[in-house]
């Protein structure tokens, strides 16, 4: 047992390390190039366009990715102990589908030029509350926890909200269209400073009140009818993760838009490389995940420059290639006994 934890503390010091590092060189990364050497002189400096780049645009932009792609990895390895099942990840359950649709609306109506682009994050965020309030009344409708059921819900209901946003792009402007493809595909060029904080305070609020949940999230992984033997709870620990883990999703698709495989992926890797224990595993997930797209992002910001790729295009495709490698090794090694 000792050796585990040792093995799991030096494992989570080691992607903390990893977060740090991809920071600093994500500081240093993009149109205008910054020495990591003269990164602290500017900060001292308090002046400059290089000090304004650091400050105003990266800084924040590394604070969201952090935020964001833990918030994401977190919701995803909360959801799937929650419904054991491997492939459930944050937008299964029609969540990302509820905020497209919100913010598709709104576009559509002109909302974002007479009220103010502030309007896209609130829209995404009504869209994707109302997604889970449907899913939670019908899922737990009577008093009962069908997660089965819920995840059909989900389902379902992500399928009429893509349908209705395809209507609504087939028949608006050429200028509503490109913004409402642009918000799907992600970004984290977030100017509301408000909104990067508020999604920091989220995903750290979130992260500590899903930590207090990781034993009977352990205890889930034998089933509802076995965790309640062990003294657990299920129905109630079920349903304030699944309120955590909606609301994380809902703030970080409302914030930056829709960003694919990092709560199906991340928590898969975690869980390959060192086992599914939950006191360990959301750290790591949470950690993982910022990790991810802070280099998702580098690299979207950088291999077009001086344009930028959507982060969603980035991250579905180095997230699906890194999985099917790892995925790939471990059989390997299973098949060989090593």
């Amino acid at each position: 047992m000792i050796k585990k934890h040792l093995r799991w503390s030096w494992f989570t010091l080691a992607i903390l390390l990893l977060v740090v590092l991809s920071a600093v060189f994500s500081l240093s990364m993009g149109e205008a190039s910054i020495s990591l050497r003269d990164i602290i002189p500017i900060i001292r400096a308090k002046e400059g366009m290089e000090y304004f780049i650091l400050t105003q645009i990266r800084i924040p932009r590394i604070i969201l990715a952090i935020a964001v792609g833990g918030s994401l990895s977190l919701s995803g390895a909360i959801l799937q102990g929650i419904f054991r099942n491997p492939l459930v990840e944050p937008y299964t359950l029609g969540i990302s589908g509820g905020a497209a649709l919100g913010v598709a609306l709104t576009i559509v109506m002109g909302l974002h030029v007479t009220i103010g682009a502030y309007i896209l994050p609130v829209a995404g965020f009504i869209g994707a509350m109302t997604t889970i309030l449907l899913v939670s009344i019908l899922g737990f409708l009577r008093g009962g926890t069908d997660l089965n059921k819920m995840l059909l819900i989900g389902v379902m209901i992500s399928f009429v909200a893509s349908s209705s946003m395809m209507f609504l792009m087939s028949v608006t402007t050429a200028e509503s269209l490109h913004g409402i493809v642009f918000w799907i595909m992600g970004s984290l060029d977030e100017p509301n400073k408000m909104l990067v904080h508020i999604t920091l305070y989220a995903s750290i609020a979130g992260l500590a009140i899903s930590y207090l949940f990781a034993r009977p999230l352990n205890a889930l992984r034998l089933g509802e009818i076995k965790a309640s033997y062990l003294g657990i709870n299920s129905k109630t620990t079920i349903r304030i993760l699944f309120l955590v883990a909606s609301l994380l999703t809902g703030i970080c698709v409302s914030v930056a838009g829709v960003i694919g495989f990092v709560g199906l992926v991340i928590p898969h890797l975690i869980r390959l490389i060192a086992g599914s224990d939950y006191r360990y595993m959301l750290i790591g997930s949470f950690l993982g995940g910022g990790l991810f797209l802070i280099l998702s992002d580098v690299i979207a910001r950088t291999i077009i420059s001086p344009n930028e790729l959507p982060i969603g295009i980035i991250t579905g495709m180095a997230g699906g290639l890194l999985f099917i490698i790892v995925l790939s090794k471990f059989r390997s090694r299973r098949e060989h006994g090593v």
